[in-house]
């Protein structure tokens, strides 16, 4: 677990307040502030980064002021939650892909926290995913500032996640250990099959849109505009990572020379 310092640089990291209760609104609002604050990017996949699972994904995001994909900070969010003492308990999801069908189990890292006796989806780790937390069992559609999401429940074990009706990802209810993970992000880190791989990106949603970097594509959606430009250079790219997400980076981050577009997940904002 992290101790006080660490969560009070969680915190600052995140703009968030220290909550006086550990209830709903305290939960709400730290989904939402580290959704705000925290890069959904691959970065360290195509530049040769290690993957953590621990402490040190907190590191990353708090001191070396970095995102990551859902092994990293949604790790990092669950070692906060459970430091400050939340009922929160880890699960493991399939994810549906391009074309139909679900990858294998352990292929997305997601948490649930129980709070006066009602079950939250905790996920910051999605794409674009929910701005706020979800309950787990509802059956009516829970409007967010992302979209409108359905937690739909297949069966006693597993929810399935939707956004505007797409489905997203399998929870299954099952605790599982970080540890179980290992082998999943191994493949992803490594493998010229891993949809990691196939694209480089970063993005982080606005309080009224949202803006993505596609190596050298970016776009930025503000309300009902979108507006997309190449960068022409190594320091015009550099300085968007700076402006647009606090990343100071030394080196301008490259793609792998993989390309296959049907194993492609969606990071899209759309």
């Amino acid at each position: 677990m992290l101790d006080k310092q660490t969560v009070s640089a969680y915190l600052d990291r995140i703009s968030a307040d220290r909550p006086r209760r550990l209830d709903a609104d305290a939960l709400r609002h730290l989904h939402e502030r580290h959704v705000l604050s925290v890069p959904f990017d691959n970065l360290d996949y195509h530049r040769g980064g290690d993957i953590q699972m621990d402490e040190r994904a907190v590191d990353k995001i708090v001191h070396q002021r970095r995102g990551g994909l859902c092994g990293e900070i949604n790790t990092a969010f669950y070692l906060l939650l459970a430091s400050m003492g939340f009922d929160v308990t880890l699960h493991q999801g399939r994810v549906h892909v391009p074309g139909g069908g679900t990858t294998a189990p352990y292929h997305h890292v997601v948490m649930t926290v129980a709070v006066g006796g009602t079950r939250w989806i905790a996920d910051i780790g999605f794409g674009k995913s929910s701005r706020r937390p979800l309950l787990l069992d509802r059956d009516k559609p829970q409007t967010d500032p992302h979209g409108e999401f359905t937690t739909r429940r297949l069966d006693r074990r597993s929810v399935e996640v939707l956004r505007n009706g797409t489905p997203l990802y399998i929870l299954y209810e099952e605790p599982v250990e970080l540890a179980d993970f290992h082998q999943t992000m191994w493949w992803y880190r490594t493998s010229p099959d891993s949809p990691f791989l196939q694209t480089l990106v970063c993005s982080l949603p606005l309080e009224n849109g949202w803006v993505i970097l596609r190596d050298d594509l970016l776009t930025v959606v503000s309300g009902e505009q979108k507006r997309t430009e190449k960068l022409a250079d190594d320091a015009a790219v550099l300085d968007a990572y700076e402006k647009w997400f606090e990343m100071k980076l030394e080196k301008r981050p490259v793609p792998t020379p993989y390309t296959n577009d049907s194993l492609r997940f969606s990071f899209d904002s759309d």
